[in-house]
């Protein structure tokens, strides 16, 4: 999954220990004046039996039709990457995260039911009071993402993801603050913080963060996860979520060598994306973590059946939407097995070295340069879109019609 662009709105974390509700209603999109008709989809559950002991998909019931869909969603929760260019009134998500991109393409547009939540932000008693213009515009940012979140919180049944200032990920204390700041906004707000998950990245200060943030009672979600140390860590941390990129891992193994992690995937004719995903779900099941696990960036149909078994696959609405129109039977020979399950710890030996109580130092060493590389750049990207942000409040502050 590439960098958000501008005007993204994706679909995270849930009300309860699930990432989806109950009722599976994950990606329904609504009808409305546009020429355009938009897609239709959700990610159906019918009653599936499971084989004894077969690792296969279920049968399904007699005459029903089962799309592929219907097969993947058995094993795993999916979870639509979804982006809107025009009229939000369109897309009805379960569930949601605020970021800068977000931010951007809300005030892109002429029109919409989030854009007062930014104009109010804008006239914060307590960020006008502020002399530095850097301050006062970071002020407003934060308000905003709160106000924004607050906003959708009405909107969605499941929880609300706040992406935490890429220019912070250096920054343990910073976070904490940040994610503070947000959490009295959303209360000022009356919503709840078992709906709020954070969403920060994965440096050893981020995963410290993490870990203190978690031990207060407060979820987070720990990305931006190229290596095993970063995995490691944010599990022992006990980070709610930990989300690996599968295909930016790929990409970069495509291009570069050199990396210990990677090298050592490819000589076993392992995709090196896909590698770190069970190899971090085993580590976290044979310690027993709470840590629940989210593979994004995945680019096919068959990404998603390699990763059956994982708790959470972000699948863009393109692959989803053939997933949903391929009717399967789940009976033939070649059939639907759950690739990760946690008996998958057996397969690992790990060593000393990865079973270590992960501090800074070892994971600065066990990163690799594939991690580093890719950790940097989707910190840069991030920390763009926040720059951005500011840079156009600081337009069109103070807003009009307030």
């Amino acid at each position: 999954m590439a960098i958000p662009a501008p005007m993204a709105l994706s679909i995270s974390a849930p009300a309860s220990s699930s990432l989806i509700p109950v009722s599976r209603q994950v990606g329904r999109w609504t009808s409305s004046a546009s020429s355009a008709k938009p897609a239709v989809f959700n990610l159906r559950r019918p009653v599936l039996v499971a084989r004894a002991g077969g690792g296969n998909a279920p049968s399904s019931p007699v005459d029903e039709v089962v799309t592929e869909l219907d097969v993947v969603s058995s094993f795993s929760e999916i979870v639509p990457d979804t982006v809107v260019f025009d009229d939000f009134e369109k897309f009805a998500p379960t569930a949601a995260t605020v970021s800068s991109s977000l931010l951007l393409g809300i005030v892109g547009l002429p029109d919409t039911k989030f854009k007062s939540a930014i104009d109010t932000a804008l006239v914060d008693g307590e960020c006008n009071t502020m002399e530095k213009p850097g301050d006062r515009m970071s002020c407003y940012l934060t308000k905003a993402l709160g106000n924004v979140g607050a906003e959708l919180s009405n909107q969605v049944p499941g929880r609300v993801s706040t992406e935490i200032d890429a220019r912070l990920a250096y920054d343990t204390q910073g976070i904490i603050q940040r994610v503070h700041e947000l959490l009295q906004i959303y209360n000022e707000h009356g919503v709840l913080s078992e709906r709020l998950l954070f969403k920060i990245p994965a440096t050893w200060q981020g995963i410290e963060a993490s870990r203190l943030l978690e031990s207060e009672g407060t979820q987070t979600h720990l990305t931006f996860v190229y290596s095993f140390a970063q995995a490691a860590a944010a599990a022992q941390a006990g980070a709610s979520v930990v989300q690996i990129f599968v295909g930016r891992i790929r990409d970069w193994a495509r291009n570069h060598s050199g990396d210990p992690e990677i090298d050592e995937a490819l000589k076993k004719g392992e995709d090196a994306g896909l590698a770190l995903v069970k190899k971090a779900y085993a580590y976290i099941h044979r310690n027993g973590y709470k840590t629940k696990l989210m593979a994004a960036a995945v680019r096919n149909k068959q990404d998603v059946f390699s990763l059956l078994g994982i708790d959470y696959i972000i699948v863009p609405v393109k692959i989803l939407q053939s997933l949903d129109e391929s009717v399967t039977d789940p009976d033939e020979k070649y059939g639907y097995v759950q690739r990760l399950t946690p008996s998958l710890d057996k397969m690992y030996n790990f060593t000393e070295e990865e079973l270590v109580k992960w501090d800074q130092l070892s994971l600065a060493a066990a990163m690799g340069p594939a991690a580093e590389e890719l950790l940097a750049s989707g910190l840069e990207g991030y920390a763009n879109q926040a720059r951005r942000v500011e840079e156009l409040f600081g337009k069109i502050w103070p807003p009009p019609n307030v």
